[in-house]
């Protein structure tokens, strides 16, 4: 189903409601608005596989771009609103965006640009004017669209992740998210769902786009904060939503007296994905929340994914579960399939190759088993246990290799995650003449928390006491803020080019 089924069926109901503002989209708003862009963009020449580029902050009309390509045979690039110029050009232009859809608050951003896009329109303003002039006649055909999107460029130039166009109509069953997520988490028109994460972002933009395909409504936070999102839960009765585990971690460092005052009754499910979770911090989420806490792990590649709910996690803590879709692989090296407990790559087993990095085949081939060409991977390491439970370990970019011994940042961070003097932690291998590389610490001091030797100090005894001493930070630098993505991901190529400038030299 999509939007225009629901607008015939239930057209005054909330499509989506905007947390802060208040600020609502009914389904017959929805409809009709996507479909006016639709025809917007049809007769600005763009024709089934076309891209159309959003630069969006959160706001209602972003789903109106989403849903006028997804009922046009159009791939919907939705970019980084916190890139650079340079960066927000080069995905515009690799992504061959023939349109190009900016938010007021992105206005400055996009006029910066070092692109030519045949369309530009702002929310607004000329984008106004485009949908009261265009046709609401039913499109000829609807073909399905699809997302091509952009990595987090965590590593690197981000990488476009573009599969095949669904072989459905927009109005057929078979969307991939649809089928899986909505049965997974019992998604249907009851369903309130907050989306506190930015919309950009492909879980977010994706979950929404379930929701609306089921005649849910979808409750959109400005931006996240901790006691924002439980206020939201309870003015909305939310029944569910997706998180990352910051988002946890921030929420479980509120206040007793402000965590425990909000009614968080509605709450049907919690999901999580996108970054590992600390196993205490989990813990305690299905402690305070109950056992309505669940996990996937999957990538913006949609190359497979495992799930994983309370009750199976409390008896296998840490990991992120069975495969879901696709057939799980652990492999070393040279490809050689590993056994049970054995640190290796994480590969999924497919019918067929489900992706390809826009314009980049060699990094589309980086990706596949040498001997199974339909196996890949997108860099995570992590081992099975005897029961096919699988534990992620780290990326592979970030590694420690220290005296010839392997040490996964992760294991460190995940350490201080619910330490009462630390808000942030990011831990990176940097070299050393001796070790080859050694362990250090970028951290952002909780409020009140006094940077400096006493407090490195303080850590260092905290950690030795804990894990073995070779994997304990050498160095503690603070910062008063650790360079993640609002969905989590912490950006350690910055904090190296930091420490390979000198900045951070002890």
């Amino acid at each position: 189903m999509y939007p225009g089924t629901w607008a015939q069926q239930t057209p005054d109901k909330p499509a989506l409601v905007m947390a802060g503002s208040g600020r609502t989209l009914t389904y017959r708003e929805l409809d009709e608005r996507s479909l006016r862009l639709a025809h917007v963009l049809q007769d600005a020449g763009l024709a089934t596989g076309d891209v159309v580029a959003l630069l969006s902050d959160n706001r209602p009309e972003a789903y109106e771009v989403y849903w006028a390509a997804l009922r046009s045979g159009l791939y919907v690039t939705a970019v980084n609103h916190n890139l650079s110029a340079d960066e927000v050009s080069y995905i515009v232009r690799d992504c061959g965006a023939k349109a190009l859809v900016v938010s007021p608050a992105k206005a400055d951003l996009a006029a910066a640009l070092d692109v030519e896009v045949g369309t530009r329109l702002t929310f607004e303003g000329d984008y106004e004017e485009a949908l009261a002039g265009a046709s609401t006649e039913p499109l000829a055909e609807q073909p399905h669209g699809e997302d091509l999107l952009y990595s987090s460029g965590t590593t690197g130039r981000p990488k476009g992740i573009k599969p095949p166009l669904p072989p459905i109509r927009v109005d057929e069953p078979g969307y991939i998210y649809v089928s899986v997520f909505g049965a997974l988490y019992g998604f249907d028109p009851d369903t309130v769902y907050l989306s506190p994460a930015p919309v950009y972002h492909a879980a977010p933009l994706r979950f929404g786009g379930v929701i609306h395909a089921l005649g849910g409504t979808l409750v959109m936070m400005e931006h996240f904060d901790a006691e924002a999102a439980l206020r939201a839960i309870q003015e909305h009765r939310v029944t569910h939503t997706q998180m990352v585990p910051t988002m946890f971690v921030r929420m479980l460092k509120l206040p007793d007296e402000v965590r425990t005052s909000y009614d968080v009754g509605s709450l049907r499910a919690v999901v999580h994905a996108a970054a590992p979770c600390p196993v205490e911090v989990k813990r305690q989420m299905i402690e305070w929340l109950g056992p309505i806490v669940h996990e996937y792990y999957a990538s913006t590649e949609a190359n497979g994914a495992t799930f994983i709910d309370s009750a199976t996690w409390l008896a296998h803590p840490g990991s992120v579960g069975t495969a879901l879709m696709g057939v799980l692989h652990i492999c070393g090296e040279d490809g050689t399939e590993l056994g049970p407990g054995e640190v290796g790559s994480v590969y999924f087993e497919r019918d067929t190759l489900t992706f390809r990095y826009h314009n980049d085949e060699e990094r589309t081939a980086s990706t596949q088993h040498p001997a199974h060409p339909t196996w890949t991977t997108v860099g995570d390491l992590g081992y099975v246990d005897e029961e096919g439970f699988l534990y992620l370990t780290d990326r592979k970019a970030f590694m420690i290799i220290s005296g010839g011994v392997n040490i996964y940042p992760q294991e460190v961070e995940d350490l201080f995650s619910l330490h009462p003097a630390v808000t942030d932690i990011a831990v990176l291998g940097v070299p050393d003449e001796e070790m080859g590389e050694r362990v250090v610490a970028f951290v952002q001091p909780a409020p009140g928390a006094e940077p400096g030797d006493a407090l490195a100090a303080e850590l260092t005894a905290y950690a030795r006491e804990r894990i073995a001493h070779f994997k304990v930070p050498r160095e503690f630098h603070f910062r008063a803020e650790l360079p993640r993505t609002p969905t989590g991901k912490m950006v350690k190529g910055r904090l190296r080019e930091e420490y390979a400038g000198g900045v951070a030299q002890p």
